[in-house]
């Protein structure tokens, strides 16, 4: 199993680092109410504004910030440190605030991008020596009222492996609202287990041609946080009995042209795969099955590490969901 040392971490933060500040080429996810909301991606978000679009942005500042943490001493930790300082400012988290609460803005982001701010917060509670979490928490609590509001209404779970799966979304945001939610955490446990706790056994088809979530393996990661390890268990046996799809159909995907950002997706399947089987196994019982797990997630993650410094398709996002499957 590869393990997160300080070489690998140096690689993946040098790669953040090349982009979070990058403002072009950007994709925008931008209603625009008249010709005044016409502006750049830097005027939009003065923190968010680089790595190609908002979310990678701020999930590349998730894996920048867990770096530093692991990692202090290494030299990419005061690059880091230095330009979250200039980043991470009260004017310029208030901007992000304020474009967040436009009337125009309900739909931004939502649940991906939600559920990463969240994240960022939580890793940046994790920085005692510096404001970036208290200058950080009035735009995760707007996100966390959002999560409230919209599970009331969410009758259907949206179970793509694309931006707005909701199982992925509600594990990232369930590990911040366990810390700063104790509410919130309540509404997402019952909403997984309502949602999700029944499933028959999974006979979906993956992968698509431009995912990077299993749609399956995202909800069994959810619920492997949210059932006790015996219920867990058994609804591991239902979904995804043994030498069922796991077994016979959960291989390592390929991506043909990694210039091609849907495409491009794929390697990033491989790597939430490998969080997902990995945190799975750690769940189940003794025996022979987390072993298998474990070496099914060690194959889905070498066959994509490749791309975290490739092309900047790829590149401007794929490290945190590397760094995703080694901290599991």
């Amino acid at each position: 199993m590869m393990q997160l040392d300080e070489t690998l971490a140096r690689r993946f933060a040098r790669t953040a680092l090349g982009h979070v500040g990058q403002e072009y080429p950007n994709k925008l996810d931008h209603v625009m109410a008249g010709p005044g909301d016409a502006q750049t991606p830097r005027d939009l978000h003065p923190v968010f504004y680089g790595s190609f679009d908002w979310h990678s942005c701020v999930h590349s500042w998730w894996t920048l910030l867990t770096l530093r943490r692991l990692f202090p001493d290494m030299p990419e930790a005061a690059q880091i440190d230095a330009l979250a300082q200039q980043t991470f400012t009260a004017d310029k988290l208030a901007a992000e605030l304020a474009y967040a609460q436009r009337p125009e803005s309900r739909g931004f982001e939502r649940p991906y991008g939600w559920a990463w701010l969240l994240y960022l917060h939580l890793e940046a509670s994790r920085h005692a020596d510096r404001e970036w979490a208290a200058r950080l928490q009035p735009l995760a609590r707007h996100f966390a009222d959002g999560f409230r509001e919209y599970l009331g209404k969410l009758t259907y779970p949206i179970t793509t492996g694309t931006h707005f799966n909701s199982a992925f979304a509600l594990t990232l945001a369930l590990e911040w609202a366990e810390v700063f939610d104790p509410d919130l955490r309540e509404t997402i446990t019952a909403y997984a287990r309502g949602k999700f706790g029944q499933l028959p056994e999974y006979r979906g088809w993956e992968p698509n041609g431009d995912e990077f979530l299993s749609p399956v393996l995202s909800v069994a990661l959810l619920m492997g946080k949210v059932l006790p390890a015996e219920e867990f268990a058994e609804w591991v046996d239902r979904v995804l009995p043994e030498n069922g799809w796991l077994e016979t159909a959960c291989k390592p995907v390929t991506v043909s042209d990694p210039s091609d950002g849907k495409m491009a997706h794929l390697d990033g399947l491989n790597f939430s795969r490998a969080w997902a089987l990995r945190s799975v196994a750690k769940r189940l019982p003794e025996g022979p099955r987390p072993a298998v797990l474990e070496a099914l997630a060690d194959a889905h993650f070498a066959a994509s590490l490749h791309a975290i410094d490739g092309d900047y398709m790829g590149s401007h996002w794929l490290a945190s969901f590397a760094l995703l499957a080694l901290l599991a």
